[in-house]
């Protein structure tokens, strides 16, 4: 009985550690900021479903990106997902970076590429590059983005080259982008994988 009751308190205590832990992490983000407006684009794929919005922290803007991305093995049949996730990395308005990132829902496959940063001022506007749906072909749906700098610098990402570039989203009309929410479609096992399909982004004052 009393090893039993050890038992029990030992579980209790490592329950209440990894409850600190995740919310510690959660801390470092916001999924409830207020934000100015939504930013979308027209030619994002359908598969799949959104996650949660997931916000730079308070006093913080995205300043820079980076992509999740699996890249084409060459000679061999392969079932190619492209653009997988993308980060926002957030910084403090006198541009120090604040350590954070936001990122909604991401696919597995694929590696982080390095992060790509506006010059000056803050991510203002996004455009996709989105393969259209190939029938009994390998759909891929997302394969690269471009982010628009509030000093006028454009940002390509190192995505794949399938499909076409897309209508730029409107302008932030607040200081800058804070946030953002992908649609994503989950591991299809013997199916098509096309992971990131569509993403939408958040501007804040």
């Amino acid at each position: 009985m009393r090893r039993l009751l050890s038992m029990f308190l030992l579980l209790a205590v490592i329950g209440q550690h990894v409850s600190v832990q995740s919310t510690g992490r959660r801390s470092e983000r916001s999924t409830h900021r207020s934000y100015k407006s939504v930013l979308t684009v027209s030619n994002g794929m359908y598969w799949g479903s959104w996650g949660d919005q997931d916000m730079c922290p308070s006093g913080t803007y995205a300043a820079g990106f980076s992509l999740r991305v699996e890249r084409h093995t060459p000679g061999r049949h392969f079932d190619d997902t492209a653009l997988n996730g993308i980060r926002l990395h957030c910084v403090y308005t006198s541009r120090v970076s604040s350590g954070a990132y936001a990122v909604s829902n991401a696919g597995h496959w694929g590696q982080w590429t390095d992060i790509k940063w506006c010059p000056s001022g803050f991510l203002k506007a996004f455009q996709l590059r989105v393969e259209s749906a190939q029938g009994s072909g390998d759909d891929t749906a997302a394969n690269n983005i471009r982010f628009s700098c509030s000093d006028g610098v454009v940002l390509t990402g190192d995505g794949t080259g399938w499909g076409d570039w897309g209508s730029w989203s409107s302008a932030c009309g607040g200081r800058g982008i804070c946030g953002i929410k992908t649609r994503v479609e989950s591991p299809q096992g013997n199916g098509d994988d096309t992971a990131l399909n569509d993403a939408q982004m958040y501007c804040c004052d």
